[in-house]
This record gives C-alpha cells, sequence and structure tokens, in this order.
C-alpha cells in the first residue's frame, strides 16, 4: 500500500528539481565593493527569488576592467558599467546594451576647514583623481571650468589614484582636493569632510537637466532576447530589493551584517546617496539628455572617451522592459 505513495512522492520530488533546474541561469559579476552585491544580498536576504524565474550565480571582480574581460570572455552574463563603453563596444560590431542600475556619480571633496570653496580656488592646488584622466566626472569638472573661464587641467596639480589610497592622501594632508567616486565620497563626509560639488550638480550646471544614470547592467541584446523572462522577472526583484534597502531599516541592517565593512555601511549618508541614486524614470527625455552628455564629453580630452565616435551608437539603451 506504501509504494504507490512512495512513488508519488518521489516522481514530484524529481518534477521539481527538474523545473528548477530548467531555470535560465543568470551568472553576475560583482565587484567586492560595489553596491550590486547588497542588492543581491537584500535578493536572498528578504527572499524574494524563491519564487523567480532564474537561477542566479554571483562571481567576484576586482574592478571594473575585470568585469569588462569577464564579460567579453563569456565567463558571466551580466556586469554593472556605463553606457560609453557600451556604445564604443557597438561601434565595433559587439552587441552588449545598457540598462540603468545607478544615477549617483560622485563628487568632489575638500577638507571641512578648507580654503577652496569655488572651482577658481583649485588653481595651484594638488587634485586627488579617482578614474584616471578620462574618467567622466573629471572631463565634465573641466568643461564646468571651461565655461567659468578656468583652465583646470593646466592649472591643477593632478594626481591619479585608486579611490582607497586617494582618501589616505587626503588625510594626510598630501592633496588639498579630491574628485571621487559617491561610496568614497559619502565616507568622507561622515568624518568631516565636505562635499563642494556633486557629480550630479556638475552635470546640471552643465545644462542637462534630466537625470542620466552614471552606471547600469551591461550585457548582451542577444543574451537578453533568449531569456527574456528571466531577465525582466530579474529586474523586477532587484527593484524591490532596493526598494526593501531604501525603505526597511531591517533590511539594511541585514546587508550591514553580511558584509565586512558593515560599520561604513551602517552610516545614514551612505544609504542616503545610494537611495538617491535609484532611477526612477527611464524615459525619452532622460535617453535624450544622455545623448546630449555623450555629445558634450565627445568634444572633450581630444575625443579619447568616445574613441571618435561622435553620437551614441543605436541599441545601447536595452528599452525591453
Amino acid at each position: 500500500m506504501k509504494l504507490p505513495f512512495l512513488l508519488v512522492f518521489f516522481t514530484l520530488c524529481y518534477t521539481n528539481l527538474t523545473l528548477a533546474g530548467d531555470k535560465p541561469l543568470i551568472r553576475i559579476g560583482l565587484m567586492a565593493s560595489g553596491t550590486l552585491g547588497w542588492e543581491i544580498a537584500a535578493l536572498q536576504n528578504e527572499g524574494l527569488l524563491a519564487d523567480s524565474e532564474f537561477r542566479l550565480e554571483t562571481q567576484t571582480l576586482a574592478n571594473q576592467q575585470a568585469g569588462k574581460v569577464a564579460l567579453q570572455a563569456g565567463s558571466v552574463d551580466i556586469i554593472v558599467s556605463d553606457w560609453i563603453w557600451v556604445s564604443g563596444m557597438r561601434a565595433e560590431g559587439a552587441d552588449y546594451t545598457f540598462y540603468p542600475f545607478s544615477s549617483t556619480a560622485g563628487g568632489l571633496i575638500v577638507p571641512a576647514n578648507s580654503e577652496i570653496k569655488t572651482l577658481a580656488d583649485l588653481k595651484s592646488k594638488k587634485l586627488g583623481i579617482a578614474g584616471g584622466e578620462l574618467d567622466k566626472n573629471w572631463l565634465l569638472l573641466q568643461e564646468l571650468g571651461q565655461q567659468q573661464g578656468l583652465d583646470l587641467n593646466a592649472g591643477v596639480q593632478k594626481v591619479y589614484a585608486a579611490p582607497p589610497l586617494l582618501n589616505q592622501q587626503l588625510a594626510e594632508q598630501r592633496i588639498d582636493a579630491l574628485l571621487t567616486y559617491w561610496q568614497f565620497a559619502a565616507r568622507l563626509e561622515t568624518q568631516g569632510y565636505r562635499q563642494l560639488l556633486s557629480g550630479e550638480e556638475i552635470i546640471k550646471q552643465l545644462g542637462i537637466k534630466e537625470t542620466v544614470p552614471s552606471l547600469g547592467y551591461v550585457f548582451k541584446q542577444s543574451w537578453a532576447n533568449q531569456n527574456l523572462s528571466a531577465w525582466q522577472n530579474f529586474l523586477t526583484l532587484a527593484d524591490q530589493a532596493r526598494n526593501k534597502l531604501c525603505t526597511s531599516d531591517q533590511a539594511w541592517q541585514k546587508i550591514a551584517n553580511t558584509f565586512a565593512a558593515g560599520d561604513d555601511i551602517n552610516q545614514p549618508l551612505l544609504r542616503e546617496r545610494y537611495c538617491q541614486g535609484r532611477v526612477q524614470e527611464w524615459g525619452p527625455a532622460n535617453q535624450a539628455a544622455a545623448q546630449q552628455l555623450y555629445r558634450l564629453l565627445h568634444g572633450l580630452a581630444g575625443n579619447k572617451l568616445t574613441a571618435g565616435h561622435p553620437e551614441l551608437q543605436a541599441g545601447t539603451f536595452w528599452l525591453g522592459r
């Protein structure tokens, strides 16, 4: 009498395992210090993956360049990167595309008691720059300076280095100001440093009023087409995870306890800036603003950042949602 019951039970278990195994696998590359890891942790902590249409696999990356290499090698399906790189790759025949992840774009930081109050005060000062000479914030800051009659490229002493090293140099007073990524800027502000300009403010002062994403999910268009339902489901759940982190103290505390830098994550300003970066709108006006920003960047630094391509390539932005 027990045999038919056991047969049905094991058949159901096998069917469920088979169905789970049939779910598309989404492989995501994560930087150890990146905020995408916070959202993946929230997806898991809040049980949002229980009824998902996909399986998730993560790979830790050393930096953004390592992510680009992994994506091109096919070892991951998705990374977080910028849309200018995507446009350049499409110009070379690749089918990468971009969907917004965050609009938070770094900041210009000075000590609280610094005499630097305006861009003009940077003259003859040592400025630390994260991201190198083609960093978008640095190029845009130079353009803002030009509009104010300032040649920042010639007028300041530039120091290029990784963000943690630059934070240390600022603390040791080896540099006078620092243009860095938003997480590092927020951590400095919690230590008493002052933000002179945010990356978003620089863009607005250059005449671009709509929100433009700084980073986004980057993936192959062909991959998205083949896994459309699972990919859309991931984006929906990622939105839910992001909103949980911004509305639930309990959800935020869980990820703070998950990461080694939990004491930093607990800083209210870090959470505030993270939540400010949520992309609430991504329509034609925002995409037109990105095109406007691209054209502006194309005219800077001898067209190096845009690799000589004056217009964003068709398909740079994924519109499948």
